[in-house]
């Protein structure tokens, strides 16, 4: 006849102590690798389509697709997705607000192949970024016309007859100068001003209807509750979304691309559509 000797009490808890504590740790090393696949092969694709609608003094309603911080590395993926998003909403205008190269702020051969295939009935309209200042492409000018871009380098142009497209260069990387851009604008056009870095909102707000902007990526990785880790000079007090101040509006867009790491965790790539209608007396 055998007998068994049962386990002591405290050899029996630490032997439940071990199997939780290992549980645990495997469940945590598996939630990790789900967000870093999520943050490296998932969300950076997923692009999010937003909408708005504002209101202002314009003759007829006004669509804006606002495209910013591409950093393309040539026509892949995301690119693919852009064309797609923009076939299907057809915007009457589409805005570029700066950083369409890659991680080699001089490959502009990979931009080139993105702006020849961006198309909107009032045009595609294109500031400089922090990135195309730290390596401008040859005859910068001829570069984007014959990619069929309107660029605005402190300077203004009638996108309609009732709008006006105003371009500043980066203010936090090159040299905005308002006065020069704003000057000859009719009085009683809707102005709207394109510029890279969203800080530069303090200095514009009250002087044109709509500023459009991009640079901070929306902080590119968000952890609830914690401050963005990191963001570059030149966004101030802005992240993403809109801004009221001094009776102008302001919408800083996510960017699409992503910098510095290829990474983006609670923080979708984003391209807005605005659309703008006339204010009741304007109907």
């Amino acid at each position: 006849m055998t007998s068994t000797v049962a386990a002591p009490p405290a050899q029996n808890a630490g032997h439940r102590r071990h199997l939780r504590f290992r549980l645990i740790s495997i469940a945590l090393l598996l939630l990790l690798a789900a967000i870093a696949i999520d943050a490296l092969y998932i969300e950076p694709y997923r692009i999010e389509v937003t909408h708005y609608e504002i209101t202002g003094p314009v003759k007829g309603p006004l669509k804006i697709a606002h495209l910013s911080d591409i950093h393309t590395h040539g026509f892949n993926r995301r690119e693919h997705e852009i064309l797609e998003i923009l076939d299907r909403e057809k915007p009457d205008v589409i805005v570029v607000t700066g950083d369409t190269p890659g991680q080699d702020p001089g490959n502009y051969a990979d931009c080139r192949e993105v702006y020849l295939k961006l198309h909107a009935p009032l045009g595609v309209w294109f500031v400089r970024g922090n990135w195309e200042n730290e390596h401008l492409p040859h005859n910068e000018r001829t570069y984007y016309r014959d990619a069929g871009i309107k660029f605005l380098l402190n300077s203004n142009e009638a996108l309609r007859p009732d709008v006006y497209m105003v371009g500043l260069d980066d203010p936090y990387s090159g040299s905005a100068k308002p006065d020069q851009a704003l000057a000859g604008i009719p009085p009683d056009a809707y102005t709207i001003a394109l510029f890279h870095s969203p800080g530069y909102f303090d200095k514009m707000a009250g002087r044109v209807n709509l500023c459009l902007t991009g640079h901070t990526h929306g902080g590119q990785v968000i952890v609830p509750f914690i401050k963005p880790f990191w963001l570059p000079k030149g966004c101030g007090r802005y992240l993403a979304g809109w801004y009221d101040v001094n009776g102008s509006q302001m919408f800083v867009s996510r960017g699409i691309g992503t910098s510095v790491l290829p990474i983006r965790f609670m923080c979708r790539p984003e391209i807005a559509f605005i659309t703008i209608t006339p204010t009741p007396q304007q109907k």
